[in-house]
């Protein structure tokens, strides 16, 4: 079905498309920020909540990790919540999971109450994107699905340029534990007014015109919305080649962002002398390179997409080109001295990673076909395993080489074999039962 408004015509000429779908993509780039907000401002407290509780660096490392553990293992069966269950009743139980989460970090005595509440927050935001996901293959047509989903990206890059830049600045003022309890009140406001406006399909929302309807391909929705009811393929799912490289890309695309998400502000204190609010600044700009990266990848997919018509090219093409480029400026940061320049080299090359992830969630979308959450979920889980593992095995090889300098080494390697993986995606293999 073309989703062109011009070769589809609403039935009434002088009818106005209402713009619902930008509301619905407004509310889940919102929640993303949100989700990044709360996980985000860990990174920064690190080191504080360390020094405060007692804890060793390698505990610290496994504090950190936690989130992800769950995050990882949660995420098809959370995907799949989402897809029986509707998203609206679902997103709206993550984010309030969410904010509980923060509430338990607040008050944490001790290593095993901060784990539990990293496990809680991980669990609670495994299902936000999957079904964000979902949420946009129904409401945007096929031509803006990868400008969705940077701004999907964009609004993970605020949360988490926000917690960076916030966070330190608020420690300054308030105790690490009342930050914690300040940053779960966005997510309770959300969920609230989530519930209240958002329908799981065009056709249920009153507010929503034919006009509209007809942009955003009303009639493949509909069989979307039908297909709620089947059984997932799986055997057929994990069959498909471009899945398995799929996976590949995305857990060397999760590692090396976790390792900015985690110990970067750390690195910089141990080698470069930085404070904890300034290093906090200095994963901002990183975060900043990640935010207009999302946002560039996914006009850059989609213009290359309208232009060629080629899926290959606009996904596989686009997230190849751009990991290398990452490999090879985070090797070259390797060699510099000055911070400054460090950090800049290591900014550019945090853009050039996220320019590669509109692509991943559109690919999700190209190959899903009915079954967007399971297959997003797969890839995201996959990630989030690496992701997981990551501040857990940095902590290790720095009390095995007490050299933190070796880590933009490793992590120049992973991008490299992330863009090799990227180049074997095929996203014409659909899932069609």
């Amino acid at each position: 079905m073309n989703s062109d408004p011009k070769q589809n015509p609403s039935p009434f000429p002088s009818e106005k498309p209402t713009w619902v779908r930008h509301e619905v993509l407004g509310l889940l780039t919102l929640a993303a920020a949100i989700a990044y907000l709360t996980r985000n401002a860990v990174s920064v407290a690190e080191s504080t909540i360390r020094e405060d509780l007692g804890l060793t660096l390698r505990q610290s490392g496994w504090f950190m990790a936690a989130f992800f553990w769950s995050y990882a293992a949660l995420q098809v069966p959370s995907g799949s919540l989402a897809h029986q269950k509707g998203n609206r009743f679902a997103m709206a139980g993550f984010l309030c999971a969410c904010s509980l989460a923060a509430v338990c970090i607040g008050v944490a005595q001790g290593l095993w109450l901060l784990i539990t509440a990293q496990i809680l927050m991980g669990a609670a935001q495994a299902g936000i994107f999957p079904a964000s996901c979902h949420a946009i293959s129904h409401w945007t047509p096929l031509a803006r699905r990868t400008l969705a989903c940077g701004t999907l990206a964009v609004g993970m890059q605020v949360g988490a340029i926000v917690a960076s830049m916030t966070t330190g600045s608020l420690m300054d003022v308030i105790q690490w534990r009342w930050v914690f309890l300040l940053f779960a009140v966005p997510g309770l406001l959300w969920a609230v007014g989530f519930f209240k406006r958002f329908r799981n399909h065009p056709q249920e929302d009153p507010a929503v015109n034919q006009a509209e309807l007809n942009i955003i391909a009303s009639e493949r929705i509909e069989a979307a919305r039908s297909s709620n009811t089947r059984p997932t393929p799986w055997r057929l799912i994990f069959r498909k080649s471009a899945i398995w490289f799929l996976c590949g890309q995305q857990i060397c695309r999760a590692a090396g962002y976790m390792f900015f998400a985690s110990w970067f502000p750390t690195f910089l204190q141990e080698t470069r002398g930085v404070s904890v609010k300034d290093s906090g600044y200095l994963q901002a700009l990183v975060f900043v390179g990640t935010l207009t990266g999302s946002l560039i990848g996914g006009l850059l997919t989609d213009w290359i997409w309208r232009r060629t018509g080629n899926l290959r090219l606009s996904r596989s093409g686009v997230g190849a080109t751009f990991l290398l480029g990452c490999s090879v400026l985070i090797l070259c940061a390797w060699f510099v001295e000055s911070t400054f320049l460090a950090v800049a080299l290591l900014s550019v090359g945090s853009l050039l990673a996220a320019m590669a992830g509109p692509c991943a969630f559109a690919a999700t979308m190209d190959i899903g076909g009915d079954h967007v959450p399971q297959v997003y979920g797969i890839m995201n889980m996959s990630g989030n395993f690496a992701a997981a593992a990551c501040p857990i095995l940095i902590a290790e090889l720095f009390e095995w080489t007490s050299n933190w300098s070796i880590v933009l080494l490793l992590f120049a390697a992973t991008y490299m074999v992330g863009a090799i993986c990227w180049a074997m995606v095929d996203c014409r293999q659909q899932i069609t039962q």
